[in-house]
């Protein structure tokens, strides 16, 4: 699950890469690939690596939460969904969470909500509700977002159901 100091060293082992040039090397795969099928599974992997602490540093070493939030703004559904996971999953960090509002990532996973995905939408949300706080809710709590969340607390679906009233409970209540 979670990766300290003692449970990577022994998961690398003498001769593995170290975590942080392992990212690094994703990034620069990213960024040298021009293949749309690879920047996805790229994408995706950086993503899987958002959700653990012990990467957190790292992330924000490697601007990946900036490659996440460009990512966002892609034509490419995957891509898009991707992104914003990695957003999610690396959001519940205080300093992550600084890093993606600094970058204006509010207004990208705000218009998330709106994708054809049942994945991306499921991450906007799970994203907002940990982006939202003192200093950034006059930008996710305007009426048009607290709507369109309401329509999701509503629908058949009960994933974003339970993810939209989550949401309204802890902010908008």
């Amino acid at each position: 699950m979670f990766t300290n100091d003692k449970r990577q060293a022994e998961r690398t082992g003498k001769n593995g890469t170290p975590r942080h040039q392992y990212l690094q090397e994703l990034v620069t795969q990213f960024q040298s690939t021009t293949r749309e099928e690879s920047k996805e599974k790229i994408v995706a992997h950086l993503a899987n690596f958002a959700y653990d602490p012990y990467n957190f540093t790292f992330l924000r070493q490697l601007n990946v939460l900036e490659l996440f939030l460009d990512c966002i703004t892609e034509e490419n559904e995957k891509l898009i969904e991707f992104g914003v996971g990695g957003i999610c999953n690396s959001c519940v960090d205080p300093a992550n969470a600084s890093v993606i509002t600094q970058c204006g990532g509010i207004p990208l996973v705000i218009q998330c909500l709106s994708s054809p995905v049942r994945n991306t939408v499921s991450y906007a949300l799970g994203a907002l509700y940990y982006l939202c706080n003192s200093q950034t809710k006059e930008d996710i709590l305007k009426p048009e977002v607290v709507e369109v969340v309401r329509r999701y607390a509503t629908a058949g679906t009960v994933r974003f159901s339970n993810l939209a009233n989550a949401f309204l409970e802890k902010h908008v209540k």
